[in-house]
């Protein structure tokens, strides 16, 4: 669809329901207030239309799959999964809330199911917060000494939480945990598809529900595939290296 200034929002959003969010981010309507032009909505705004143009257009810019992440560097995985996945939960999970929140309140007297996928998405969203507190202050940064202690040949002091095998498993429980309440919605909200005859709203909930779980997916597989057994092998690795020495030290 090639978006004009005469194009209503109501008609970009029914064209590509991706296009809720960026309406939603600068405070547009796109649902009963939807009739107006772009042009005119981004005046009442104070957006500028060439500055949301390029935000419609990006909507559909894909990110590349196709990087080998077996490949990468422990600490340059460990900031690709702040940077790319904590960062799209920190930015999403406060959109996802505020189309689920107005849904049940609206629709949740005929479709009941809306009422329950709010409670769940809100408790999801509460265990992700602190979740990704707990990587980000503790996990990781231990991540990063690791690698850094094997490139310098250094010794890495035993943190207050023994060995890296105990936060791993902590967080690979919160992602089970993370990864049922959304298998639920899922299938309340019948994969993920709206009524017939929805108003956009519904629509952009279900839409983003759907790329919540698709990015989550890829968020864990990252670290629970990826990421998590590597660093229990380097700590192994580093942790040999140390008693190595220390009976070297000894025998000389």
């Amino acid at each position: 669809m090639n978006i004009t200034k005469d194009n209503t929002v109501a008609e970009v959003v029914t064209y590509n329901i991706k296009t809720a969010d960026v309406f939603k981010k600068h405070g547009i309507d796109f649902c009963c207030g939807g009739g107006i032009s772009i042009e005119k909505a981004c005046k009442k705004h104070n957006v500028s239309f060439e500055e949301m143009e390029q935000e419609l257009l990006n909507i559909n810019n894909p990110t590349s799959n196709a990087y080998n992440y077996d490949s990468w560097k422990l600490d340059f995985l460990v900031d690709h999964i702040i940077n790319i996945h904590h960062a799209y939960v920190e930015e999403n999970t406060p959109i996802v809330l505020q189309y689920a929140a107005k849904v049940a309140k609206v629709h949740g007297h005929h479709y009941t199911e809306v009422v329950e996928i709010n409670r769940l998405f809100n408790m999801v969203a509460q265990e992700l917060a602190a979740h990704l507190k707990k990587e980000e202050l503790i996990l990781f940064p231990f991540i990063k000494k690791l690698v850094n202690a094997d490139k310098e040949g250094v010794k890495v002091n035993q943190p207050h939480f023994g060995t890296v095998n105990n936060p791993i498993a902590m967080m690979e429980d919160e992602h089970e945990s993370a990864g049922d309440i959304l298998k639920e919605i899922k299938q309340l909200s019948n994969n993920y598809t709206p009524p017939e005859g929805a108003c956009n709203t519904f629509k952009a909930l279900y839409a983003k529900l759907d790329e919540f779980e698709q990015d989550l997916h890829q968020h864990i597989h990252l670290e629970n595939n990826i990421l998590f057994p590597k660093a229990i092998l380097l700590e192994k690795k580093i942790n040999n290296k140390n008693i190595s020495f220390l009976r070297n030290s000894v025998k000389n």
